[in-house]
């Protein structure tokens, strides 16, 4: 998804049935790739509830260490045998016993809160794994929600404002250089802003994916199949050297625009492609045809 300011005056924003929270739930399923599932994170409120969760564990944690104390120094031994049988402990709150009966509510809750807790640590760590949005698609959902006027009201016009508490539910494509720029000059369906004064693109991923894995596959055949063939009609040890350096520099440059490998894959390929061609240069081929 794009976005460019062309202002179109005589233009005016065509009638919708929709309003709302319909309208803009509307737009967001638009996207074929979902990459404007974007919402907020609330890292804030998040990290408080875990706080607060870890606060009454704690609590409870102390609580039972009370518990532990008292049944450790009591020469009761109906109290000793409740700490160390549950179907003692169990027979104890059936009868009646008050203590036994608050031990075993103080047990159910330490149950229900540590799940509680254990799950929202789980949430959290999967949250903690999602990606901010793209800057060009989160720039194309301000201005089509923002403008003229805020596409819904109350605190709800707020939610796009602090950019580092966004995130995007879909997969997130490759940012690697080539689909970069792919993106900024690929054809798109183009849609109006609710403001008359903008264009949305909207184009599909795996069409650029799909023309990205094609330009790879080629030119990493023609690296192959080129260098080999460039070496193997080579006469001169500079002339065989100088092809070895030119083609592991376009490998190289191929690799870090058309991938998104990390610098240490890139020097790994790199060593490894110039490798194959100090192999094949030191065989020496031209020697068998005499």
């Amino acid at each position: 998804m794009n976005i460019s300011a062309n202002p179109l005056r005589d233009w005016a924003p065509p009638s919708t049935t929709k309003e709302g929270f319909a309208n803009v739930a509307r737009w967001i399923a638009l996207d074929c790739d979902g990459e404007v599932f974007i919402y907020r994170k609330f890292s804030e409120l998040a990290a408080r509830n875990l706080l607060y969760l870890q606060c009454e564990l704690l609590d409870l944690e102390k609580h039972f260490n009370e518990l532990d104390s008292n049944d450790a120094g009591s020469d009761d031994m109906d109290i000793k045998d409740a700490a160390r049988t549950w179907e003692t402990l169990t027979q104890q709150c059936e009868s009646g016993n008050k203590e036994a009966q608050i031990r075993k509510q103080v047990i159910v809750r330490l149950r229900a809160k540590l799940k509680e807790y254990h799950e929202a640590l789980i949430l959290q760590e999967g949250i903690m794994r999602l990606k901010q949005p793209n800057k060009r698609v989160l720039d194309a959902y301000r201005n089509w929600f923002m403008k003229p006027y805020p596409a819904l009201g109350g605190q709800a016009k707020k939610a796009l404002e602090i950019s580092d508490d966004l995130v995007n539910l879909s997969t997130l494509p490759e940012a690697d250089i080539l689909s970069s720029t792919l993106r900024r000059y690929w054809p798109v369906n183009e849609e109006f802003s609710r403001d008359g004064l903008h264009r949305i693109g909207r184009f599909s991923e795996k069409s650029i994916s799909n023309i990205v894995a094609i330009i790879s596959t080629l030119l990493a055949a023609i690296l192959l199949i080129g260098s080999i063939t460039s070496l193997y009609f080579a006469t001169t040890d500079a002339v065989k050297l100088g092809l070895v350096a030119v083609f592991t520099l376009v490998f190289a440059l191929s690799v870090g625009l058309m991938t998104n490998a990390r610098r240490a894959e890139i020097f790994a390929a790199t060593a490894a492609y110039a490798a194959v061609l100090v192999v094949f240069v030191s065989g020496n081929i031209s020697s068998l045809q005499e």
